[in-house]
């Protein structure tokens, strides 16, 4: 089985599919660690260097790659549902969960966070909260066809874990 977590960036694909794949005993995989590992690079210095749509084959081959993979939960980047076929492969082979999370809260998490996102440099206070509001919106469609949805600001494993397997975590 394949879980598969999409989201916006920020929403916590990558820390709750640490800890859900832990709970499962399943393994993890990054789609986004997963290029950088393959090309040295940073996702934003992808972007930068060879632009948006050649990240995004990059993204699709390592997205389709996990049609070999079993036991493994899956965080995909922010925009991979919304490119190519990528929901319609997520949906072919394995379970999507959708983290949910309010604009407002995804520009909390992104004005604090760490990692540099190549979408939203140089945005801040109410231009961020724009873009945010505005990519939100076009990607929205793609990610409402997961089969579970999930308040993203407080999900947690065994939460995913009932909607997934239904409320005795068996399969």
């Amino acid at each position: 089985m394949r879980i598969y977590l999409i989201g916006f960036m920020g929403c916590g694909k990558s820390s709750l599919g640490k800890r859900l794949a832990r709970r499962l005993e399943y393994a993890f995989h990054d789609t986004d660690h997963e290029i950088e590992r393959e090309t040295g690079k940073r996702v934003w210095e992808l972007f930068r260097d060879e632009g948006e749509p050649a990240f995004r084959e990059r993204e699709r081959e390592v997205l389709h790659r996990t049609a070999e993979m079993d036991r493994v939960v899956v965080a995909t980047g922010g925009g991979t549902p919304c490119f190519f076929d990528n929901m319609e492969f997520i949906l072919a082979h394995g379970i999507p969960v959708y983290l949910r999370m309010s604009v407002a809260s995804l520009v909390h998490r992104l004005e604090n966070a760490r990692v540099k996102r190549p979408l939203l440099q140089d945005l801040e206070g109410e231009s961020l909260f724009a873009e945010i509001s505005e990519r939100l919106a076009e990607r929205e469609p793609w990610y409402m066809k997961a089969n579970c949805i999930i308040k993203g600001e407080t999900a947690k494993p065994d939460h995913i874990i009932s909607l997934v397997f239904g409320s005795d975590g068996s399969a």
